[in-house]
């Protein structure tokens, strides 16, 4: 069963993907503010697993187990990607009615209700189910690594609450059905972080290397294929560049003094 210190760093990047999200409905980030918060998180997470899982997957020396888990981590992820890909082009905004027609008469006094993008989101929480996931690799590999992971996906979250809340902003949906929202999506996080913790706390050293080594492929391509892809919509600059190696410091300075 998951330990109290599991439960709170579990909670940790779940409230601040909530926390976040409400404060970008209330006050929308500028665009190099949100792109300087996923350089960060590009690099902290890049440091997790160059100092943590690699390390241990080097150290276990299981190249078979090694090999399986890398290849099915990509595999899931790009079957991800697929996934909201076809979901994003699906929820296209429809073009412009053509003016020379009448519009449908609707009843007076009626609010047509905005729908919800639920592809992107559905999306969005299975995402959030395999990083809440990785907190629970990080645990199988030890207090120190899910301690560090978890604080690299907090940054993470922070800027996915950023994009969430201006995304639903922009579509026009309600503060409080944003927050809502917000709230659900924290909650497939901490399903996946309990799944995890429960399923791969008695892990063999075999199995515990498949398990990382698909932990830090994930990882990986987030790094590469979400958080720094988001990151350079933004006009590059060395401010932009150095947060990113900052991040990677930070995380390697705590690595040491943590070991």
């Amino acid at each position: 069963m998951p330990t109290l210190e599991q439960l709170i760093f579990a909670l940790f990047p779940a409230a601040l993907l909530v926390v976040s999200g409400a404060v970008a409905t209330l006050r929308p980030p500028t665009a190099w503010m949100r792109s300087a918060i996923l350089h960060l998180a590009a690099g902290v997470v890049f440091a997790v697993v160059a100092v943590e899982l690699i390390p241990d997957l080097l150290r276990d020396h299981r190249p078979i187990e090694t090999a399986i888990g890398f290849a099915i981590g990509v595999a899931a992820m790009l079957g991800l990607r697929a996934f909201s890909h076809a979901n994003e082009k699906h929820e296209r905004p429809e073009p412009p009615a053509d003016p020379t027609k009448e519009p449908q008469s609707r009843p007076p006094n009626t609010v047509e209700p905005i729908a919800l993008p639920i592809g992107m989101l559905a999306g969005i929480a299975i995402d959030l189910v395999i990083d809440g996931f990785m907190i629970g690799i990080g645990f199988a590999a030890g207090s120190k690594e899910g301690r560090m992971l978890a604080v690299a996906l907090a940054i993470e979250l922070v800027s996915l609450g950023l994009a969430v809340a201006a995304g639903m902003s922009k579509l026009g949906i309600a503060r409080a059905r944003s927050l809502v929202v917000l709230i659900g999506l924290s909650a497939t996080f901490l399903a996946g972080a309990a799944i995890g913790m429960v399923l791969l706390s008695q892990l063999s050293n075999a199995w515990l290397a498949g398990v990382l080594s698909f932990g830090a492929a994930a990882l990986l391509f987030l790094v590469t294929e979400e958080l720094l892809t988001e990151a350079h919509e933004e006009e590059e600059t060395l401010a932009l560049t150095a947060m990113f190696f900052a991040g990677f410091l930070a995380f390697l300075i705590l690595g040491m003094l943590g070991s």
